[in-house]
């Protein structure tokens, strides 16, 4: 709680509350945006980005708000997360670079790491 309530805490609290904010605006963007459009592309890639950010923000903020008894804040906090969670889970994802080359990206690491190449050299 004395984190929360000091200097370095305001400002981690306010630079995750801007990623929420952020992460909902780029939502916003695509739910709004032409299919199979550039703008919904960027869009759902960045709401895809920030999503799991921003759900672990909420979580913190409202564990935080339960701990000093702010049941205001809780159910705003709450009620933000599940809506992002909603949207994460059952937005279509048809435009998104983690459908593409972030597959591939994932194979290749999946790959790099069964070969063991991902391993340090030993140092004699």
């Amino acid at each position: 709680m004395l984190f929360a309530g000091s200097l370095p805490g305001h400002i981690l609290m306010s630079l995750g509350q801007a990623l929420v904010v952020v992460c909902l605006c780029f939502d916003f963007v695509r739910a709004v945006s032409v299919p199979r459009s550039r703008s919904r592309y960027v869009a759902n890639t960045w709401f895809r980005t920030l999503a799991l950010p921003s759900i672990l923000v909420m979580a913190i903020s409202v564990l935080l708000d339960a701990a000093s008894g702010s049941w205001p804040e809780v159910a705003a906090g709450v009620f933000v997360m599940v809506a992002v969670i909603f949207r994460w889970h059952y937005g279509s994802d048809e435009d998104s670079w983690w459908k593409g080359k972030g597959k591939a990206l994932g194979r290749w690491l999946r790959n790099r790491a069964a070969s063991g190449s991902l391993v340090a050299p030993a140092t004699a």
